[in-house]
């Protein structure tokens, strides 16, 4: 849909209509580029970003961010600073006929056209590809908005057409000066409609960095009763309070258990549980959380305290015995444990050193002595012969062949002499030691 001349020329602020018919986000939408609240980096004065603006040109590019955040603003300012026709799709509900129109309409008037599409990591790989060729011969200039990671969202032939510009969430301060400025406009409608300052911040800080949310939660104080002048109670009680922002596949998910994890790792148990209170507060399934702590517990804790991989068990299973919120409290006490336990990798490198020389070497053949003989056919083809029974030996120690021949499987597995990893450690070198001991005293050394 093409923007109307009319709203290319609604300002901010005094300036703004007073039809209140059209949602109070729209209506304060900024129009200049130094209107817009947050994205300093774009918006400064010199940035490339602003440079381009103001010599009038644009670029296919691709914001990727949360929501309420400035990305449609950006495209129409960058539409209207071009003097190009812009049209806005939602990638939820159109698709390639959609594409196909505008290409036509640009074509038809020799026109390069910007073309806005909203969620456009909805966009199957089949879909994306039409865009190509209408970016490659400058018929579009594509602005997508994405709230996903567009490295996994998005294929790598359209990534390599588009700049990706990364916004942040709004803090709430400059929410609340976007909700001020509203609020001046909702008096040109109703004079006696106001919202106390303790109410303003308390929306501006539920809002989320997300302003059109917080746009929406004081229009909706307006439409309830725009007479009023509202306080903290009466827009609490209004219902206003907002979910965390949260999505159990999207970005957030992966964020907030990357940030557990790395709390876990680097020791610091009060941050630890408050990622986990983040989580859990946002609805994340409390056994998801209860699989990653017992990967914590191996992955950077190992044998340095074996005793953190049962603490990890016993978190999962007490969940499955109490369910929520009784359960829940397994999973701080196993936080707290696996934060404070002493650390190593030494576990998870063996594995993956391992793993590694085992796909080097997997024709290496398991050697004679070590091989089991149940028949006599295998005896006699030497199957067990010469083998070492460790139980027969002084302190259960022998010195004999365990790898197949060539392969070298010294320091796999190197503990880092934290925890109980320093007794394996003495234990690994005092085995050095009395295998050693026991080679020369079969030389006849000793």
């Amino acid at each position: 849909m093409q923007v109307s001349e009319a709203g290319r020329q609604a300002t901010l602020l005094d300036d703004l209509p007073t039809d209140v018919a059209e949602p109070l986000a729209s209506r304060m939408r900024p129009c200049q580029l130094h209107d817009i609240a947050g994205q300093q980096d774009l918006t400064r004065p010199g940035s490339w970003f602003a440079s381009m603006i103001h010599e009038g040109r644009c670029c296919s590019c691709l914001f990727w961010g949360p929501p309420g955040v400035g990305k449609t603003t950006l495209a129409t300012i960058m539409a209207e600073a071009a003097s190009l026709p812009f049209s806005h799709l939602s990638a939820v509900s159109a698709g390639k006929a959609e594409i196909q129109t505008v290409v036509k309409q640009a074509r038809s008037e020799g026109r390069t056209w910007l073309l806005f599409l909203d969620e456009i990591h909805r966009f199957n790989k089949a879909q994306q590809d039409v865009l190509l060729p209408y970016i490659e011969d400058g018929t579009l200039v594509l602005v997508g908005a994405t709230t996903e990671n567009p490295s996994f969202s998005l294929n790598n032939a359209l990534l390599s057409r588009c700049r990706v510009i990364v916004l942040k969430a709004l803090e709430a301060g400059e929410i609340e000066s976007i909700l001020r400025r509203a609020c001046r406009h909702l008096q040109q409608c109703s004079p006696a409609f106001d919202v106390a300052e303790d109410a303003l911040q308390a929306l501006a800080q539920q809002a989320d960095g997300d302003a059109r949310y917080g746009l929406n939660a004081l229009e909706s104080l307006f439409e309830a009763d725009a007479q009023r002048c509202w306080s903290m109670v009466e827009s609490t009680a209004q219902g206003l309070q907002r979910a965390a922002r949260y999505d159990r596949d999207g970005d957030a998910h992966y964020d907030l258990i990357s940030a557990l994890h790395k709390c876990v790792r680097d020791s610091d148990a009060d941050a630890a549980v408050y990622w986990l209170a983040r989580m859990l507060d946002a609805g994340e399934q409390p056994l998801y959380i209860a699989r990653r702590l017992i990967r914590m517990a191996t992955e950077d804790i190992g044998l340095a305290d074996p005793k953190a991989l049962d603490v990890a068990l016993g978190a999962h299973r007490m969940f499955e015995i109490l369910g929520s919120p009784e359960g829940e409290q397994g999973l701080f006490e196993a936080v707290i444990y696996l934060a404070l336990a002493a650390k190593s990798n030494a576990t998870y490198m063996a594995e993956k050193a391992a793993r590694k020389l085992a796909r080097q070497t997997q024709a290496g053949e398991v050697p004679m002595h070590l091989r089991n003989a149940p028949t006599k056919l295998m005896k006699q083809a030497g199957y067990g012969d010469g083998y070492q029974y460790a139980h027969n030996s002084k302190d259960a120690v022998v010195n004999q062949q365990h790898a197949p021949g060539g392969v070298d499987v010294a320091g796999l597995y190197a503990p880092n002499g934290r925890g109980f990893e320093l007794a394996l450690k003495e234990r690994i070198a005092w085995l050095q030691e009395r295998r050693a001991k026991v080679e020369r005293t079969k030389a006849g050394r000793e």
